[in-house]
């Protein structure tokens, strides 16, 4: 400001034409030094690749030293034009927080409308090698996005959830296999495989009453042991969309061939 000051007396502007001066405190990273070039900052287009909408990156950046009060996070542009005043801008440093930025797009990502959010989701899908953007992927991807838009927080992520259904050579992950291949995965597969097979109906309400009855009330097993096994045979890892929905997804014959080959680990 000092500087900034001389700047207008040198050019003889009137000390009571000079604009107000305000300022927003230093943001931090997580080690308490102020963020900058050599420390921390990161390019705007890292942040476009991992999917961060702009909206949150606004949303997130102007709570860093400036609060609207009662705890609230999630604010839209033009709610900030609105209730921004500058006295409300807090004196003490900010810490630049990834994690609470991830959490407000994560709530961004997920008020999304179905078509935003396929327009948002297309292009890393494209990209990444996953789809070619065929008609019949597309289809296929309208149907998946809605089952995946609440466990995402950012955009990138897409990509490795959804590559399940589209993949041409299916293979669990490396380090995914001792799940399914010990005593107790093994009899919950072939119990799955039992109950599954004789589906006409394929609907994941179908598919889940099936396995349910089979595993938890016929086996007795808790939740996380009937159907953890299933999830890595039918999507390749225990991190994937919603056992059911994926399985309707992904198609019979598909579901049950994975079921099999899993069953030869």
């Amino acid at each position: 400001t000092p500087r900034q000051i001389r700047v207008y007396q040198a050019m003889r502007v009137k000390e009571e034409d000079f604009p107000v001066f305000a300022h927003l405190p230093f943001v931090m990273g997580t080690d308490n030094v102020k963020l900058s070039k050599r420390n921390g900052e990161v390019s705007i287009a890292w942040y476009r690749e991992q999917g961060f909408l702009p909206e949150a990156i606004c949303n997130y950046l102007a709570l860093l030293g400036w609060s609207p009060g009662n705890d609230r996070e999630d604010i839209s542009m033009k709610e900030l034009t609105e209730i921004f005043e500058v006295h409300d801008v807090h004196s003490s440093p900010a810490r630049f927080d990834m994690k609470k930025l991830e959490a407000i797009n994560g709530d961004k990502i997920r008020a999304l409308s179905d078509e935003i959010f396929f327009d948002f989701a297309l292009p890393f899908l494209i990209e990444s090698g996953i789809i070619s953007g065929t008609a019949d992927e597309i289809s296929l991807v309208k149907k998946a996005l809605p089952i995946i838009q609440e466990r995402i927080v950012k955009l990138a992520e897409i990509p490795a959830m959804l590559n399940f259904l589209f993949v041409k050579d299916f293979q669990i992950a490396f380090d995914e296999k001792d799940k399914v291949s010990d005593s107790v995965a093994k009899k919950v597969l072939m119990k799955s495989l039992e109950v599954l097979e004789p589906i006409a109906n394929w609907t994941h309400d179908v598919i889940e009453g099936e396995l349910r009855t089979a595993l938890i009330e016929g086996m007795e097993l808790k939740p996380r042991i009937a159907f953890g096994a299933v999830r890595i045979a039918v999507t390749g890892s225990h991190i994937s969309p919603p056992l059911f929905e994926s399985m309707e997804l992904l198609g019979k014959d598909a579901s049950i061939e994975r079921i099999k080959h899993a069953i030869t680990i």
